[in-house]
């Protein structure tokens, strides 16, 4: 299973919010691109970095952050937030980015993430933030009116060969991952999942081995290794394990 620490990016710092909202934040670093050089020495072998301004933007807002954290993580890096256009994409695939990640266009414009599957084979995600079931876009704020489990199935016809799965009601509240949810997207769909939200113990990266036959790939961890509460070595370490 691979770990992929998270580093989401507003006004150009390194900070974590609760359930996506913008009104609970944490600031835990003024340069992103230390926490890259962090991770990068603990051993991990996949950063997550999200433009939180690009999200609600619809285009990117932190490119000088992101290419700076290109510059100080010894590993690839999947990026999203407000990539709504294949030139959006390009432009971070250019600079080194290895995969970049679609939200919202998702929903709104299937066609274009079959487009950017074709142009950009194998590196394209796309991020699923739902809600009681239902998908959210926007920056979360919006409902984009279907269902996860249809959306997924949607990106599988696209050609999507990776997906994020986030629930929204446990992002940054350490409250555990929503395990059963995310395995039956990952079998419903087809898709490698790649699992967001609430991941908050070692427990939780255990939890999801045991479904990684059904197509669970990752976890994206993110407030529990700024706390504290997850050692990320350690997390690398079971990861590994399994």
């Amino acid at each position: 299973m691979i770990i992929f620490p998270a580093i989401d990016i507003r006004g150009g710092r390194c900070v974590r919010l609760t359930e996506g909202r913008f009104d609970q934040e944490t600031v835990f670093a003024d340069d992103p691109s230390e926490m890259a050089a962090r991770w990068s020495a603990a051993g991990a072998e996949y950063l997550h970095v999200v433009d939180l301004d690009g999200a609600l933007a619809g285009a990117g807002r932190n490119l000088p952050a992101i290419k700076k954290i290109l510059e100080h993580a010894a590993m690839p890096v999947q990026v999203g937030g407000g990539i709504r256009t294949l030139t959006a994409a390009a432009t971070l695939l250019d600079m080194g980015v290895s995969r970049v990640i679609l939200g919202s266009v998702a929903v709104r414009d299937p066609q274009l993430v079959a487009a950017a599957c074709k142009q950009f084979p194998g590196q394209v995600v796309v991020g699923i933030d739902a809600k009681d079931g239902k998908a959210a876009i926007e920056g979360w704020g919006v409902s984009g009116g279907i269902d996860a489990v249809e959306l997924a199935q949607k990106m599988a016809v696209c050609g999507v060969e990776h997906i994020i799965f986030t629930d929204i009601s446990r992002d940054g509240k350490l409250s555990g991952v929503n395990v059963e949810a995310t395995a039956t997207l990952a079998r419903k769909s087809g898709v490698k999942i790649i699992a967001s939200g609430g991941v908050a113990s070692l427990e939780d990266i255990r939890s999801l081995q045991q479904y990684a036959s059904d197509g669970i790939e990752g976890c994206i961890i993110g407030k529990a290794i700024y706390t504290g509460s997850v050692d990320l070595k350690e997390a690398l370490r079971v990861a590994r394990e399994g």
